[in-house]
């Protein structure tokens, strides 16, 4: 038992360091592929000229791509991959539901509709910042689908139910606002940001979103354990000394500041949470130890890969990152609810 305990310790070494290899290379071609396509060993000199290690001389404007536009986005767009791709494991696992992502459950939805509420209506007159009006819109959904859940029968297939009527919820709140309260430019500018988009991040938006997540990541591995047990249910889980209550409350939280965090940078980014947590889950297993590093590294692969073909499947524009991630998600959230309505 010790023996292969180490063995598949190392077999998961083995697969982390291989995606994270992988998760290098996409980050370097989402930097070097665009309307300016730079080779990749330019985008390899480019980085260790600035930490110092070569001195290889580079076409100036090349490098100014480069770190002043294209390693931010991609390095942002692996961040928000990671944090979505955690959440829905964590949710998933919470709620004992493989349906279970921010933007089925609606949290998404809400962190759209406090982050609109913050750029169009001007609450909090200035002293709330965007990431402030996405989290507290992306708590009130939550609350929404709690409540909503709790009071009907039927289970985690209610919980979608009640994320399904939240989304629907807050969604026509932002377009009443957007239609309402903003001017026909703003109407533009909301909407495109709604679907998702990386344009106008920069490397503030980076270090805020990769010390989100990474702290969000590290607490999530601190409840390994209890996310263990929660699939096997409450009962399981308390009868192993697990603080149901406050842990499940916690790990909400902790789901809702990465989803906030990053729709108020880029807006709503579907199917991401879906996905990439079944995906890793059927490579590596259940065990959340394995399992939520894995999520982390391949989140962070998709959404670089689905930036790049964001970017180059229509010359000369720009598709919505979320038109993307849907095209991929909506056929494999298809598949997962016919093969829960089989096993069920």
């Amino acid at each position: 038992m010790i023996w292969h305990d180490r063995l598949a310790g190392a077999g998961l070494g083995l697969l982390l360091l291989l995606s994270s290899l992988l998760l290098v290379l996409a980050i370097a071609a989402g930097t070097g592929i665009g309307e300016m396509s730079i080779p990749l060993d330019v985008t390899f000199a480019a980085f260790t000229n600035r930490l110092g290690w070569t001195a290889i001389a580079l076409p100036p404007i090349q490098e100014s791509v480069i770190w002043d536009y294209r390693l931010s986005r991609a390095l942002v767009a692996a961040c928000c991959g990671a944090g979505l791709a955690l959440s829905g494991a964590v949710l998933q696992s919470l709620l004992r539901n493989a349906l279970a992502e921010p933007y089925v459950l609606g949290i998404s939805a809400g962190a759209s509709t406090g982050a609109v509420a913050i750029v169009i209506l001007g609450v909090g007159a200035g002293t709330l910042t965007l990431s402030a009006g996405a989290f507290a819109g992306a708590f009130a959904a939550f609350l929404f689908v709690a409540l909503l859940s709790n009071g009907a029968r039927g289970g985690a297939g209610k919980t979608i139910l009640a994320g399904v009527a939240a989304s629907q919820l807050f969604n026509a709140l932002t377009s009443y606002v957007v239609t309402t309260s903003g001017n026909a430019q703003q109407a533009r500018d909301v909407m495109f940001w709604l679907l998702g988009s990386f344009g106008g991040v920069r490397w503030p938006e980076f270090y805020l979103v990769a010390a989100v997540v990474g702290l969000c990541f590290l607490v999530c591995l601190y409840f390994a354990r209890a996310l263990d047990a929660f699939a096997f249910g409450d009962d399981a889980a308390a009868s192993l000394g697990i603080p149901v209550g406050a842990v499940r409350f916690g790990l909400f939280g902790v789901t809702a500041l990465m989803t906030a965090t990053i729709v108020s940078m880029v807006g709503s980014i579907g199917f991401v949470g879906l996905v990439v947590p079944h995906a890793a889950r059927f490579i590596v297993g259940p065990n959340h130890a394995r399992l939520l590093p894995t999520c982390v590294v391949a989140g962070g692969i998709f959404m670089v890969l689905a930036d790049i073909v964001a970017r180059v499947v229509m010359p000369q524009q720009v598709l919505p990152i979320g038109v993307v991630t849907a095209l991929v998600g909506v056929p494999f959230f298809a598949i997962i609810l016919y093969r829960s309505k089989g096993a069920a």
